[in-house]
């Protein structure tokens, strides 16, 4: 085995460290798909995706191949730096074996919004203090306006207001009947999540991480998994999600509200409005206002 150094660039991710700060950027990944897919001279765009885009266009089909090396370049720089494109990604993702004009359409939106984004990193500071694993999670009732299916967010950092170490964007398995139960699937999803990274974490540091405290913004789901409302409200809701109350009552997850403008999740369950992005991005990247 050999001693290379510090670690500067690694599977298209770049990195700078310095004065207790690790920075994680793909500015040459994201200059290579745009070269690759003929972007590279493209106009940015100052948000993800186009307010109207639905995925739901009966517009002519296009090449799926082209589309799926798009989506699949996207995919790995959403997976690995870039929480701010989660949500449109995992929209584009769904129509893969059928793409249309739209979609193809919506990818180079994204390009061009990368184009624009490029010089964003996560940023991760020394932190003296004690770690604590925090969770936000959020989810967008019916969002899926072809089957109606909800959408489930959630990013998990080891600090208040620090980077993420884990963030996802996922159309919710089953249909909810109210915001509040697609609240409580979302949190039955974090609370998986939670028990997987508290594992991996304590297989790697000396401190045993016991509980996730993981924020809510709907009042309703927080009573649900409390056991607090009417058996009438939740007596069709799968087995699988009140596992959700077992992971709470053992003390393994705390739940707590907040309120939705302090929601960071809320970019990864919905299209992202320039005002909302310009307010959560900071936060998804770690960034302080002197940065």
């Amino acid at each position: 085995m050999k001693d290379l150094g510090e670690i500067s660039y690694f599977l298209g991710i770049s990195f700078k460290q310095g004065n207790g700060v690790i920075k994680m950027n793909q500015k040459r990944y994201i200059q290579k798909i745009l070269d690759i897919f003929g972007m590279s001279n493209c106009k940015p765009r100052t948000i993800p995706c186009e307010q109207r885009f639905e995925g739901m266009s009966d517009s002519e089909q296009v090449d799926p191949r082209r589309y799926r090396e798009i989506v699949g370049s996207l995919i790995y720089l959403m997976t690995c730096t870039r929480p701010d494109i989660s949500w449109v990604v995992s929209k584009l993702s769904q129509k893969l074996s059928c793409p249309r004009l739209e979609d193809l359409v919506t990818t180079k939106h994204v390009l061009r919004y990368l184009k624009g984004s490029m010089e964003h990193e996560l940023c991760f500071r020394k932190c003296d203090g004690e770690l604590n694993l925090i969770a936000y999670t959020d989810a967008d009732w019916a969002s899926s306006l072809h089957d109606r299916h909800s959408t489930t967010g959630y990013c998990f950092s080891l600090t208040e207001n620090g980077p993420p170490i884990l963030w996802k964007s996922k159309k919710q398995p089953t249909i909810a009947l109210s915001t509040c139960e697609a609240e409580y699937v979302s949190l039955a999803a974090t609370s998986q999540e939670s028990l997987y990274l508290m594992q991996l974490l304590n297989s790697m540091d000396s401190k045993i991480y016991t509980c996730t405290r993981i924020y809510e913004d709907n009042q309703g789901a927080i009573a649900l998994s409390k056991n607090l409302v009417s058996r009438q409200r939740c007596k069709h809701i799968d087995i699988k999600y009140h596992f959700l109350r077992e992971v709470l009552i053992g003390g393994k997850i705390d739940i707590v509200y907040c309120q939705t403008e302090h929601m960071v999740a809320d970019i990864l369950t919905k299209r992202a409005t320039k005002v909302k992005l310009d307010r959560f991005r900071p936060i998804l990247f770690g960034y302080n206002p002197c940065d």
